[in-house]
């Protein structure tokens, strides 16, 4: 790896909505140093033809994945299931892979298959993954050669609740309820029937009530340890016109009977010193709660 403390970094499928975001952070980063940008539908193209908001930011033109060369760090930012398939390939160009995809967010290949439908193409590789969550896994991250991305609506949850689970207070004989509203950005860059705007603009679509695939995340995540949760967990996922953004609302009961001082406690103790992190805590005025 690079001993300086520029890191090379190269991007594999950043045509679409997380690989556009993921560039814009990149290119404005002071110790990175963005090599290529890999799309099979634009190679060959600048990367300002399909992310107009980096024009002027970006010169570089997208390339074919064939022709990526060695760097530091290597982000996939693929459709589901392709980077599984090909990850041998592409620990062979960096020491270090971040997949953003959801190929590898899971520990288990059981609680892969429960809950996508299918057998993991890499069974052996899933454990080494680092979920990438650096409130929970921050020294972990740092030394792992594969790091997943995580589940946007699990993302919202998890950091809601982690600091309950984390201190033990939550009765888990009574089921945990996620209730998450999420905007049209996360169905991705590429239109569907769900997501095509005349028929999302104006309307609250509940579109899997049950058996979301980000209930997985929540399991292995709020568990202790390394066990996976034993809480019966009851998940809702809900469109709404939004483009970003997502509000989730968790319920739980704890063991015990906290007043309201002990409770911030918690929450305090555990994200006090988290940069991404803001606990909202107002008692008058419109925004009393977070807010997408």
């Amino acid at each position: 790896m690079n001993t300086t403390n520029t890191l090379k970094v190269s991007i594999v499928g950043g045509s679409g909505y997380t690989g556009g975001e993921l560039l814009r952070l990149m290119l404005f980063h002071p110790n990175i140093e963005l090599v290529q940008v890999a799309s099979s539908s634009y190679a060959g193209q600048y990367v300002h033809s399909v992310h107009p908001n980096l024009r002027k930011l970006c010169t570089v033109r997208f390339c074919h994945p064939d022709d990526l060369t060695s760097v530091d760090v290597l982000f996939l930012c693929l459709p589901h299931g392709v980077s599984s398939h090909e990850i041998a390939r592409y620990r062979g160009l960096a020491t270090r892979i971040l997949d953003l995809s959801a190929d590898f967010r899971l520990r288990s290949p059981a609680l892969y298959q429960q809950w996508y439908g299918e057998e993991h193409a890499m069974p052996e590789v899933m454990s080494e993954a680092v979920y990438g969550l650096p409130e929970l896994h921050r020294s972990e991250m740092r030394e792992a050669t594969l790091v997943s991305g995580t589940g946007c609506m699990a993302t919202a949850a998890i950091l809601g609740l982690a600091p309950l689970y984390r201190a033990g207070l939550v009765d888990e004989s009574i089921p945990l309820i996620v209730d998450a509203k999420v905007g049209s950005s996360a169905a991705g860059a590429t239109p569907g029937a769900g997501s095509h705007h005349p028929d999302r603009s104006g309307a609250v679509r509940s579109f899997q009530p049950t058996g979301h695939r980000h209930s997985a995340e929540l399991i292995q995540e709020l568990g202790q340890g390394n066990e996976p949760l034993q809480q019966q967990v009851a998940f809702s996922a809900t469109a709404i016109e939004l483009v970003r953004g997502i509000l989730v609302t968790a319920h739980v009961y704890t063991r015990e009977q906290l007043d309201e001082r002990a409770l911030w406690r918690v929450y305090r103790e555990m994200y006090q010193r988290e940069p991404f992190i803001r606990i909202v805590k107002e008692r008058s005025g419109v925004y009393r709660y977070p807010e997408p």
